[in-house]
């Protein structure tokens, strides 16, 4: 008996890569599992997914496995095919337990799609496949969920939606991943009440056949070593993902909602202490921090204090205020 026995999970996009990651993942875990995408055999389109399948469809690798799924061909961008598809889920099964609305991804290469240059029916389709596919799919399993008074969604972002790339490209995949997250957090605090939990993953360059086929070659830093530019010194795997999957789609995370797990973090990135900088004029304040924190100055080997930082004391709030020349870091005295 897994974590999941009795329950029932839909996956969309869930034909290839991640989301077949992610039902696999479910249906280990005794899920009854949906798989929707657009195309059952959408693995077809790229060599390498197309390799790594054991059996001709998610569904067919399920049932070998001794588990039970159900395959659905849908649109997510069409809000009724999304509602028929969930339908056909409660007739067969009775109820919904958990949604990961993972279908989207994005179209075009990231030299094509600068923040300034987005064709427009490029930047309709991929808003309509990442964000409109997600709100339809939330829509259409909330009613279930609310009469449940129970339920687990899982909603798929993108570093690309809480970081920028370095050159602007790809704009319209990062704008509809940040969206994405942002609505997270706003279902989160609509169905809390009915017990319900909302999350959102955000992986990053996650090795699946897609990705290495479309976008890393036609990335500024195509030429590198992708593996440099991430803390952990590799890139990210499906099952990386489905991991994160299954601590949100089980009673481990019954506790956490509202949150975004960015899965995989950039070389030399982290928290940063003086995250809450407002920018004034040539000076910026450091709002909320403790007079303990100590500004220095970025580049500097010996990270001396910056000249000029001073506790302001007629704030209510502790302010320091620096000399302008540019505050990335502190340290803790």
């Amino acid at each position: 008996m897994g974590k999941l026995d009795g329950k029932v999970a839909i996956v969309t996009g869930a034909a290839r890569g991640l989301g077949r990651a992610y039902a696999k993942r479910l249906a280990g875990l005794s899920a009854k599992v949906a798989v929707a995408d657009l195309n059952l055999h959408s693995y077809e389109e790229f060599e390498a997914e197309a390799k790594d399948m054991t059996a001709e469809s998610t569904v067919a690798e399920i049932e070998a496995a001794g588990g039970i799924a159900l395959g659905i061909e849908v649109d997510v961008r069409d809000h009724e095919a999304v509602e028929a598809a969930v339908a056909r889920v409660v007739q067969e099964w009775g109820r919904v337990d958990v949604l990961v609305a993972n279908a989207g991804g994005g179209r075009g290469r990231p030299i094509d799609t600068k923040a300034s240059t987005l064709e427009p029916a490029l930047l309709q389709l991929v808003t309509e496949m990442n964000l409109f596919g997600t709100v339809y799919s939330c829509n259409a399993v909330a009613p279930i969920m609310k009469q449940q008074r129970s339920g687990k969604i899982i909603t798929v972002s993108s570093v690309a939606g809480i970081a920028p790339s370095v050159d602007g490209g790809y704009a319209h995949y990062g704008a509809a991943k940040a969206a994405i997250a942002h609505y997270t957090r706003y279902l989160a605090q609509d169905l809390g009440p009915f017990g319900i939990t909302v999350n959102c993953i955000a992986p990053g360059v996650i090795a699946t056949g897609r990705i290495m086929a479309t976008v890393i070659p036609g990335s500024v830093q195509s030429n590198r070593d992708r593996a440099e530019l991430v803390a952990l010194r590799r890139l990210g795997t499906v099952e990386d993902c489905a991991k994160v999957v299954e601590f949100l789609a089980t009673d481990l995370s019954d506790y956490v909602t509202g949150a975004v797990i960015p899965i995989r973090w950039r070389a030399g990135s982290g928290v940063n202490p003086l995250a809450l900088i407002r920018t004034r004029s040539r000076h910026r304040s450091v709002r909320n921090a403790s007079p303990r924190w100590v500004a220095t100055r970025t580049g500097r080997r010996d990270a001396r204090p910056l000249a000029n930082v001073r506790h302001h004391a007629s704030h209510p709030n502790p302010v320091l205020f620096a000399d302008g020349n540019g505050l990335e870091a502190a340290r803790h005295l």
